[in-house]
């Protein structure tokens, strides 16, 4: 136990985000708290039986990192890059003032460079191997995020990638926090990242019965918890972390947006896509994140629930919070504003349960009309409910059986 309790408290100095409710953190604030989907009808899904997802609007990379970059870069890096740089800066860190060598990277990411590999492949096909980019490796490879944002900042530390499904970014804040408990490093960036809108990741995920077929009406579609929910909405996005110790951050007059203080994880060892119907594994997960936090079940104000509007998922995971935390908590589910950004989701709501904590607001789930009559617990629907939240979860649960939990309090 540290002098602040809890069994180590990384403080959150900064947080940067490239979402479909916005780039930059006000942005997704107030969008959070319109409960307003992002989702929209995408051309470059025309012809696919779903044909809409939630892209990052207005996301323009040659701007915002220059022609070159831009250009070298795959899209799931682009968005890391720009939010490790808000982040950064919401920090007070400039990396010219630092020890580059006691500087970590940890994020999320499953699907990597999908779209890049796509193309190049189509390229084989139609043009032959002499066409094919010589970027095309580095492009695709899911561990050149951890690396290229270590190159932006000049971090030197040890970088590394999560990969670990829809829990890979809440898993990259907990062994974030190990690499600062363990001494490794004195600053980590944690987080995650995913763009793989493409027709065949798209194809196989609706193969799989997971997304909404709701295409008449997209900006419904995801119904995070309601009776009438049949599948999540795919999305894309970026969240990044600064982590330090809180003596640390404390001693540099830094702000504190909230304190990590517990994390857990734990597998289903079940199957391949569902959850363990018991919801076993989340269970084991955020079981722990509570004792390495050193709080109890009637502490937790708040729950950031995986939420996916997915059948299996919202019924699984509801009975269990329910089971493990009882009625108290204010539950919500963000992913029904910012659709379903796979490895970038549990460091997205990371992120999200830091701004509940800081602005004592709980962001509505959108879409939720009518609670799914098999869960007994408090969801948050139709407006921000305003109130004091020194206690806060956020789960995760990833294909594969992953599960992973952190537990955040307030500074």
């Amino acid at each position: 136990m540290d002098a602040d309790g809890g069994s180590f408290a990384t403080a959150i100095t900064g947080i940067g985000l490239v979402t479909p409710a916005g780039i930059g953190v006000k942005e997704n604030w107030d969008r959070l708290g319109s409960g307003l989907s992002s989702a929209t009808t995408d051309v470059a899904l025309q012809g696919l039986p779903v044909d809409f997802d939630c892209r990052v609007p207005e996301f323009d990379a040659a701007a915002l990192l220059g022609g070159f970059e831009a250009r070298q870069l795959e899209r799931f890096v682009q968005l890391a890059v720009v939010a490790a740089r808000q982040a950064l800066d919401d920090a007070g860190w400039d990396p010219a003032g630092w020890d580059g060598a006691r500087v970590g990277v940890v994020l999320g990411n499953s699907l990597g460079g999908a779209r890049a590999l796509e193309q190049q492949h189509t390229t084989l096909q139609e043009s032959g191997p002499h066409r094919v980019s010589p970027l095309t490796i580095p492009m695709y490879m899911v561990n050149m995020v951890a690396g290229y944002v270590a190159i932006d900042i000049g971090a030197k530390g040890p970088s590394l990638v999560t990969a670990t499904a829809c829990a890979s970014g809440t898993m990259a804040v907990g062994m974030a926090r190990e690499l600062l408990r363990s001494g490794a490093c004195d600053i980590v960036l944690a987080g995650g990242t995913e763009s793989a809108l493409t027709p065949a990741v798209m194809a196989g995920l609706t193969k799989m019965g997971a997304l909404s077929r709701n295409t008449t009406a997209p900006e419904h579609a995801c119904r995070p918890f309601d009776a009438d929910r049949d599948g999540f909405v795919a999305a894309e996005g970026a969240g990044v972390l600064v982590l330090e110790r809180i003596a640390d951050a404390r001693a540099r007059g830094a702000q504190v947006h909230a304190v990590v203080r517990g994390y857990g994880a734990a597998t289903d060892a079940h199957h391949a896509t569902a959850p363990e119907p018991g919801g076993r594994g989340i269970e084991q997960a955020l079981r722990a994140a509570l004792a390495d936090a050193g709080v109890g079940p009637s502490d937790v104000d708040h729950v950031n629930a995986h939420g996916t509007s997915t059948p299996m998922n919202d019924v699984t995971e509801g009975r269990m919070l329910r089971r493990v935390l009882g009625a108290r908590p204010a539950v919500t589910s963000t992913k029904g504003v910012t659709g379903h950004t796979l490895a970038a989701a549990g460091a997205v709501e990371a992120a999200f349960t830091a701004l509940t904590i800081e602005h004592g607001s709980v962001p509505p789930t959108a879409n939720l009309l009518r609670l799914d009559p098999e869960l007994d617990i408090d969801v948050v629907s139709g407006a921000p409910r305003k109130m004091p939240v020194d206690v806060a979860v956020s789960t995760s649960l990833g294909f594969g059986g992953h599960n992973a939990a952190l537990v955040l309090t307030a500074a």
